[in-house]
């Protein structure tokens, strides 16, 4: 009898399907990655359609969309209620809108004194909420950050809950006085300068009816730029500037965003990178574009090359001038 000849692999047949295999790996891992990130780029887009449904609601309520609040020196203080009057950022103002009703009225007492909620502020500061996170960016977690203010007894730094989204304040926003610790009634005795652009800005209440623009054409809230390489401070050496502070804080370049232009262009928006602080300007961890939503409750992806004036104007609700939303990439 004749032998059998052997059936198995030679070694070059191995190594051509193993380098076959790799090629088709290589192919697909791109693939997978883009599928991942438009994932993660629609629960972005879907977080800022519910925060813009709970500013409408708020509206609703109320009769204006959230406060900005006072300024970063303020937390927030249930029992101040909403508005003018609230220290906290439109971001605490949203809460009972989204489902974080014992969030929002931590501390809540009947006492309007400066000392009451300082307990409760260091609590809620520490409070972990994951819908004011990017999943592009990081993970939804406590990470280093400063939250001791004038109502607040909290540790600083502390490990405290961030955000990555900002109202937009238009032109520029103005701050009150904090060159020195003040009282609940010296800062609501404080008037704002009239003339301010945004949806949003320090101790403002608007309404919709000062929107002249149109909601659908006036940017609420959206992404923020934040310094690629500092998401994650592990003390206050590595902060990226306007990411700082934690996420209730009153207005602050860490809650809020300019869509105004000067000369060298700096406040328009940009994908995040590696040295370049800007504090001042929406942006995201996407490539092309960044999320936006309007004063209608709509979410637009907002390409990085938009134009200056056009950006400009949808950060304006009553300038008067014509534009259209330019999408995507």
């Amino acid at each position: 009898m004749g032998k059998t000849g052997s059936k198995g692999f030679t070694l070059v047949e191995l190594l051509v399907v193993i380098a076959i295999i790799g090629m088709l790996v290589g192919l697909l891992l791109p693939a997978v990655q883009q599928a991942r990130e438009a994932a993660r780029i629609m629960q972005c887009s879907n977080q800022l359609k519910q925060m813009g449904l709970a500013a409408l609601n708020h509206e609703a309520t109320h009769g204006f969309l959230p406060s900005g609040g006072w300024r970063a020196y303020w937390e927030p203080d249930p029992d101040m209620g909403f508005g003018p009057s609230q220290p906290g950022c439109w971001r605490y103002s949203l809460l009972p809108y989204m489902e974080q009703q014992a969030l929002w009225q931590l501390g809540a007492d009947g006492d309007t004194k400066e000392s009451s909620v300082k307990t409760a502020n260091a609590t809620r500061a520490t409070t972990l909420v994951p819908i004011y996170y990017c999943p592009t960016r990081r993970p939804a977690r406590l990470y280093y950050a400063w939250a001791y203010t004038y109502n607040s007894n909290s540790l600083n730094p502390t490990r405290g809950t961030k955000a990555d989204y900002c109202a937009s304040v238009g032109d520029g926003w103005s701050q009150v006085v904090t060159d020195a610790q003040k009282t609940y009634s010296e800062v609501l005795a404080i008037v704002i300068n009239s003339g301010m652009t945004g949806a949003t800005y320090t101790k403002s209440a608007v309404q919709m009816s000062e929107i002249y623009d149109g909601a659908s054409n006036t940017y609420l809230y959206g992404e923020k730029f934040v310094t690629a390489g500092k998401y994650q401070p592990t003390n206050s050496d590595n902060f990226a500037p306007g990411d700082d502070h934690a996420a209730w804080c009153g207005i602050d370049d860490d809650n809020i965003r300019v869509t105004c232009y000067n000369e060298n262009g700096y406040y328009l928006p940009r994908m995040d990178r590696i040295g370049f602080d800007g504090n001042g300007i929406f942006g995201s961890a996407h490539a092309g574009n960044f999320g936006m939503v309007m004063c209608d409750g709509s979410v637009q992806r907002i390409g990085y090359s938009i134009d200056k004036q056009v950006h400009a104007r949808l950060g304006h609700k009553d300038d008067g001038q014509p534009v259209t939303i330019p999408t995507g990439g």
